[in-house]
């Protein structure tokens, strides 16, 4: 793929080096209408939940010769933006093994203040109020068009993802709208990972009934909602909008995927908007970002900020959290990916065992509320073991702690044990190992992504049991007495 060519501006440039960049999803190029399978068929990420110390003290790091498996983005996905005042400094759009993501084109040492890295005018965005009555910014929908009947049609509680599409459809059927041009980067049916978009067999191999059933009602509500307005009597001005179903799902999955939901300020109008911005929908997910989301109401414009204090390396990704405090099966029907260490993920434990609580997190280190565990890593020694999993085993093992008693060591390897083959019967539970989960996902070479994003869900829903039932084991023998 070409490079990209250095762009000029009087005070800014879009591209902070002469390498090109792509996109934050995985996509070629688009065909957005098709679906594989016979069902109505929401990224995967590289979580780092290790708390790091306070980057500001941090030495600094050599630079790793490993060569990079990224490939740099288009150049015309950088001239789209530059040309409608979008802004980037010091970042680039790079496609690696797991889609695409926005990475450090330069060091960045810690400030004690967050600094902006990408600027998005409101002109470029989709945006729709959460709440009646409904308002656009900007906005495209024109008098009297009949995509607003179908807007006001939705339930206002619960339908915000296809009030959001239909405005997305809508965008790419005007001429001269900016999202006609961004619209080739975004993933198409073939290479998005949303479940909206999985066949049954796909929703099979989740080995995950409550969440099958969950994805088959979404399903099924968005093609009754194209069936019930994309009816063979619609004027031609809409049906052109969804010609067949599969192109509706797939824009309700890029509606669901892409979302933020913000509260933009505006004069004296205050507004909460559920929002697709190009650029910043390229960033990808981590449990501990280094990067948040910031609304400049005096420019309207969208920032994206660097955390004060973060230390970030040439080449490190730039990250924001989608979904605090939730968990894999729900990041999985909003964004299609999950994690094998999220540390907000719960096992379900139905005995009475129960291990003494600060113990445990003595034991690995974790410090502050529940709410907000971290590993202290000072205190650590090198040691690797504690990630987001050991996390999640300290919110969700049944604990006891009763003021300054202090755990009797017999009854706490009791315990330990019980809730081991607790574990080890969730583990039996599963038609498959998480090695032959592995060795399928090995062996998979050109299968659709939803179905390699099912099997990766219930292999990480495998590996954290399995890391619970280690962190037991290291529990019981470090215990003091």
């Amino acid at each position: 793929m070409a490079s990209s060519p250095l762009l000029h501006h009087p005070t800014h440039c879009f591209i902070s080096s002469r390498e090109g960049f792509r996109h934050g999803l995985s996509s070629p190029r688009p065909n957005y209408y098709w679906m594989r399978g016979s069902g109505n068929s929401i990224r995967p990420i590289k979580a780092a939940v290790e708390m790091p110390p306070y980057p500001l003290f941090e030495p600094p790091q050599v630079e790793s010769d490993t060569p990079s498996q990224l490939e740099p983005a288009d150049p015309d996905f950088y001239k789209i933006g530059y040309v409608r005042s979008v802004r980037a400094y010091g970042v680039e759009f790079k496609e690696g093994p797991d889609g695409y993501g926005v990475f450090a084109s330069k060091d960045v040492e810690p400030l004690r203040r967050a600094r902006m890295i990408m600027e998005i005018p409101l002109e470029l965005m989709l945006t729709i109020s959460k709440k009646l009555p409904w308002m656009f910014f900007p906005d495209i929908v024109p008098v009297g068009h009949p995509i607003f009947d179908i807007i006001n049609s939705t339930n206002p509680e619960t339908d915000w993802d296809l009030r959001l599409a239909c405005l997305l459809l809508l965008a790419f059927d005007q001429e001269d709208n900016f999202w006609q041009l961004y619209g080739d980067f975004l993933p198409s049916a073939e290479d998005c990972t949303s479940l909206l978009l999985a066949t049954e067999e796909d929703l099979l191999e989740l080995q995950d009934p409550k969440l099958a059933s969950t994805m088959r009602e979404q399903q099924r509500r968005s093609l009754e909602f194209w069936e019930k307005n994309w009816h063979s009597g619609v004027p031609l001005k809409i049906k052109r909008l969804a010609c067949d179903p599969n192109r509706f799902i797939w824009a309700v999955s890029v509606a669901q995927s892409r979302c933020i939901n913000m509260k933009m300020r505006m004069c004296a109008l205050v507004q909460d908007a559920n929002m697709l911005v190009p650029y910043a929908d390229m960033l990808n997910h981590s449990f501990q970002p280094n990067c948040f989301f910031h609304w400049r109401f005096k420019d309207r414009m969208l920032e994206v900020m660097i955390n004060a204090g973060q230390r970030i390396k040439k080449g490190e990704e730039m990250t924001v959290n989608y979904m605090s405090g939730q968990k894999n099966d729900m990041l999985m029907q909003r964004y299609g990916f999950s994690s094998p260490v999220n540390p907000w993920d719960v096992i379900q434990f139905s005995g009475n065992a129960q291990i003494h609580l600060d113990s445990f997190l003595s034991v690995f280190n974790i410090s502050g509320l529940p709410e907000e565990y971290y590993h202290n890593s000072r205190l650590s020694n090198g040691d690797r073991f504690v990630d987001g999993a050991v996390l999640a085993a300290a919110r969700t093992l049944p604990t006891w702690s009763d003021g300054d008693v202090p755990p009797i060591p017999s009854i706490e390897r009791k315990s330990v044990k019980q809730l081991q083959e607790e574990c080890q019967q969730m583990l039996l539970q599963f038609p498959t190992t998480s090695e032959q989960d592995q060795k399928i996902l090995d062996s998979m070479t050109e299968e659709r992504r939803t179905l390699e994003t099912a099997i990766k869900f219930r292999l990480h829903r495998k590996l954290l049991i399995e890391k619970v039932i280690q962190a037991l084991d290291i529990y019981q023998d470090r215990i003091l007495f």
